[in-house]
């Protein structure tokens, strides 16, 4: 992204958009606020609302706030709750983004949501698509020809993002009391991957972008994902751990770079990977 553009972030108060408003200002990003008071937690609602502009008021960074109706909006479309927030959401993200001229809408989705996503798309029944989960950057699901949404947080854990907060920012967040309610399928599968080590979250993650890359070579996009799967395929074999680091540092040209497996040895040269048995 460039930072001599705006981005819209989307604040809801807990500790993924919080860590993800910070981390865009620590980077250099001029950041616009957008936090939606959906009006489905009576108190809590307010709270978050209250603690979001509190937040932004102390960072000097501009909030745009709305109500929505959800219930009475679910009802009129005949879409469950979670469905309505998710389209209200979207469309406004989009318009304020526009407001403001901004290059993109970030939103806070991380490693643990890309699992939930893989598992809950098996659950229902998928294909390529389905497992390839969320994109770092991708359409607006609700206005395909509006401004893109980016996803910076999709690379961590939200454990890490919570260490981050409290053990070396110091920040605080607010958490939705509905997370715990495991009547809503998605939290259902979230309180499931709690029994999940931080190692398999990142494998689900790992195989939803391997899976991307794979719908790409099929389409024939030439993408960095399809690189990373044209890669990880010439190298499975091998027993290589850090197929994307590989990948990156032949993007970069970073000739004499080295990466070790229990069975081989890859070094770039010359712009080209050369491996060896040990």
């Amino acid at each position: 992204m460039d930072k001599d553009q705006p981005v819209l972030v989307g604040v809801s108060g807990g500790a993924d958009s919080v860590a993800l408003l910070d981390v865009l200002l620590r980077a250099g990003y001029t950041c616009i606020a957008a936090h939606c008071n959906f009006q489905l937690r009576g108190a809590e609602s307010e709270r978050d609302e209250a603690f979001v502009r509190s937040l932004c008021g102390e960072r000097d960074v501009t909030l745009e706030t709305i109500r929505f109706n959800t219930e009475t909006y679910a009802h009129a479309q005949r879409v469950s709750i979670e469905v309505a927030a998710r389209e209200l959401r979207y469309r406004w993200f989009d318009e304020i983004a526009r407001q403001h001229h901004c290059q993109a809408v970030c939103v806070a989705h991380h490693q643990n949501d890309q699992a939930e996503t893989v598992l809950l798309n098996l659950k229902r029944g998928t294909g390529l698509r389905g497992l390839a989960g969320m994109r770092p950057k991708s359409a607006n699901p609700i206005v395909p020809e509006g401004m893109p949404i980016v996803r910076p947080l999709l690379c961590t854990t939200h454990d890490y993002i919570e260490h981050y907060l409290r053990d070396i920012r110091g920040i605080g967040w607010v958490t939705d009391s509905t997370n715990s309610d495991t009547t809503i399928t998605r939290n259902a599968i979230r309180e499931q991957l709690k029994s999940y080590s931080k190692a398999e979250i990142e494998h689900l993650a790992q195989t939803a972008e391997y899976m991307q890359g794979y719908v790409d070579i099929i389409e024939g996009k030439d993408t960095r994902e399809a690189g990373i799967v044209k890669l990880y395929e010439q190298l499975r074999e091998c027993g290589f751990a850090e197929i994307e680091k590989i990948y990156e540092a032949l993007q970069r040209g970073e000739g004499g770079k080295t990466f070790r497996s229990k069975t081989h040895v890859a070094t770039i040269k010359k712009k080209q990977l050369c491996v060896t048995s040990v």
